[in-house]
């Protein structure tokens, strides 16, 4: 079979590998779509797994069932998550299944969503397939993944209805929470970015200014929330993260979403972040089983507008320029690329 493999950003070669060999309890999965996520760009995380086949946002067709598999068959179309918990773990138990062991370092596809057919191991068998009807796209339950992690991560920061929020970043993930902030209820959303192609697909899913990342949305925002800041602050970017702490009101919450570069750090003072502020700053990392199959009921309900999200889409054979796409956005007016193998 072919294979996209991923030697940095700009050397993504078409290579030939094996057909995975499954085992039992397993799956073989026909991959018809799988999206590039920010995290697939990100050299420093990759430089020393390389090289690889990476793809992790995937949906398809089971074409082969191991022995003792019962909940699929050959013919269904599944979504399907690379890594899932061990749900027995400490931190499983206390609801933080994003940061078991298992999640963290033991799950994975072989070899991965940019190839044409991939192994899904038993556990992920188990608790990180989903199956989806005809009605909904390939395109579209590819999503799953990356909106399951935007759930978490809202559910984390303890969004309640009526509350502003402010997403600073308006790619692929940012979009997504402000979709999904308006679907929850939010009171008023605000976008920031410096791209303007962003800025109006920001107004496209519903932010209600979509304004650009500078400090001058201080007073934007006070004067269209009632005189204050935002109760959530949702950083998509690094780069913004110096303005996240000036956006967010007394009692606010700020989330770090985004992953950023090795070693950056905070630049806030603790006085200037916590005396007499009462800010709470969070993480979020991943998403759970919950979060993908609430993420792929959200989707299948048409609740965000996921297709106007799809910028670029390209054949197995043309990965790289898709990375490039997602290395330059500005160049290429992208926000999300799909990868479809089959092609």
């Amino acid at each position: 079979m072919k294979v996209a493999m991923y030697y940095s950003n700009k050397d993504v070669r078409l290579e030939e590998m094996t057909v995975p060999e499954i085992g039992p309890g397993e799956l073989l999965m026909k991959v018809v779509a799988s999206g590039i996520c920010g995290s697939d760009v990100m050299e420093w995380y990759r430089r020393d797994k390389v090289p690889l086949v990476l793809g992790h946002e995937v949906s398809g067709d089971v074409v082969a069932v191991g022995e003792g598999v019962q909940k699929f068959k050959e013919g269904d179309r599944v979504a399907v998550t690379h890594h899932v918990p061990c749900n027995t773990c400490h931190y499983c138990l206390s609801g933080h299944h994003t940061v078991c062991d298992t999640l963290l370092r033991g799950t994975h596809f072989d070899p991965g969503g940019f190839a044409s057919y991939l192994r899904v191991p038993s556990i992920n068998v188990d608790r990180g397939v989903f199956k989806f009807s005809k009605d909904l796209s390939y395109e579209d339950a590819s999503f799953m993944e990356p909106l399951a992690c935007v759930l978490r991560g809202q559910r984390n920061a303890r969004l309640r209805p009526g509350q502003s929020v402010v997403v600073l970043g308006s790619g692929i993930s940012g979009l997504l929470h402000i979709g999904l902030a308006r679907t929850l209820g939010a009171g008023r959303v605000f976008a920031a970015d410096t791209i303007p192609f962003r800025l109006e697909k920001a107004r496209e899913m519903g932010a209600h200014l979509a304004l650009q990342a500078d400090e001058t949305i201080i007073d934007t925002i006070r004067e269209a929330n009632e005189g204050r800041l935002a109760d959530l602050v949702i950083i998509c970017f690094e780069g913004f993260i110096p303005l996240a702490t000036k956006v967010v009101e007394r009692g606010g919450t700020v989330l770090f979403f985004a992953g950023a570069a090795e070693g950056a750090p905070i630049p806030a003072t603790i006085n200037d972040l916590f005396w007499r502020t009462e800010i709470t700053l969070t993480s979020t990392y991943g998403g759970g089983p919950a979060d993908c199959r609430t993420a792929l009921k959200l989707i299948d309900g048409e609740a965000i507008p996921i297709q106007k999200l799809i910028t670029h889409r390209f054949g197995l054979a043309e990965t790289q320029k898709g990375f490039e796409a997602v290395c330059a956005p500005m160049d290429y007016d992208c926000i999300k690329v799909i990868i479809e193998p089959q092609k």
